[in-house]
């Protein structure tokens, strides 16, 4: 692997930060891991698939709500609520992707942007007297792992970051596989893929339940860490961020790694220039997508190992 050597340092430095920052950094850094679980998700939509999915958030908003709810009013332990709310996200995007699948680029663009938008609007409503309108859900337990209470920040940091690096390994073998080639494939051109046998309306069905499953878990964590949430944590904003993180990336996993820290870490960063520093983020972007059209850093060319040669 070419990038072994990023992954390495990435990783060391990663492992080290919570001894060398404070208790701020690490609840920032705890929300950097929270926004890469949801950005390498997405990644299987966007920067595999090629969907243009600006809804995301809608997804992390049900596994959040599933987890609240059954926590809260049903007393299940947060950790078992993860399975069911990556679950309930997936449906959900299973019955949202029916219909509009077979919209292309900008078309399907405007449609998610409607999706986060409904499901905001009706935890807003307090849909079926369980999601509490615009004051949202509070009390929710801190989860315990193997007999541990996980309540300080760097307990979560530990968490969600090991969250990212199995994630990382699902989704790279993901990438390796043959459902993987297709995705690419599809994304380059689905109409010749559609040609080569592959089934591009089922391929991409389930790329968006893949990402929106991990977005429901990625819920869980976000509940727990948070113990209330309420519908402006998953509004239109955020659904552009993780957009514009995989785009920032490239495609490739590493990208969405240090697009996060950019896009999460560096607005933190500049919060002392509080009247100047979104126009100093602004201008970084215009100058990067003009520097690296092509992402921070795109994903490598796949190799494929040669046929042996028929001996004698």
């Amino acid at each position: 692997m070419k990038r072994r050597p990023l992954y390495i340092t990435l990783g060391i430095c990663i492992c080290i930060l919570p001894f060398v920052a404070n208790a701020y950094w690490i609840d920032v850094c705890v929300m950097i891991g929270l926004y890469a679980l949801l950005s390498l998700s997405l990644n299987v939509m966007l920067g595999q698939a090629g969907i243009f999915n600006m809804g995301h958030a809608a997804f992390f908003a049900v596994g959040a709500y599933v987890t609240a709810i059954l926590n809260t009013m049903y007393k299940w332990p947060v950790f078992w609520t993860m399975l069911p709310a990556g679950a309930i996200a997936a449906l959900f995007a299973f019955m949202v992707a029916l219909p509009i699948i077979h919209l292309r680029g900008d078309y399907l663009l405007i449609v998610t942007i409607g999706i986060v938008e409904i499901v905001r609007i009706a935890l807003i409503n307090d849909v079926f007297g369980l999601t509490g309108g615009s004051n949202g859900i509070f009390g929710i337990s801190r989860p315990y792992f193997f007999g541990f209470k996980i309540v300080k920040g760097i307990q979560f940091y530990y968490l969600v970051w090991g969250m990212v690096a199995i994630s990382m390994l699902l989704f790279y073998g993901l990438w390796k596989s043959r459902f993987g080639r297709a995705l690419n494939c599809i994304k380059e051109d689905d109409i010749a893929a559609e040609g080569c046998g592959i089934n591009v309306t089922g391929c991409k069905i389930m790329a968006f339940t893949l990402g929106a499953f991990w977005a429901g878990m990625a819920g869980t964590v976000y509940a727990a860490k948070m113990v209330t949430i309420a519908p402006e944590s998953f509004n239109f904003m955020a659904s552009v961020i993780l957009f514009a993180v995989v785009i920032l990336s490239g495609g490739s996993q590493v990208g969405v790694l240090v697009s996060v820290f950019l896009f999460i870490g560096l607005p933190e960063a500049l919060r002392e220039f509080s009247e100047s520093r979104m126009m100093i983020f602004g201008l970084a972007m215009m100058l990067m997508m003009i520097w690296r059209p092509q992402g921070l850093l795109p994903c490598l060319p796949r190799q494929y190992p040669q046929a042996r040669k028929d001996e004698g």
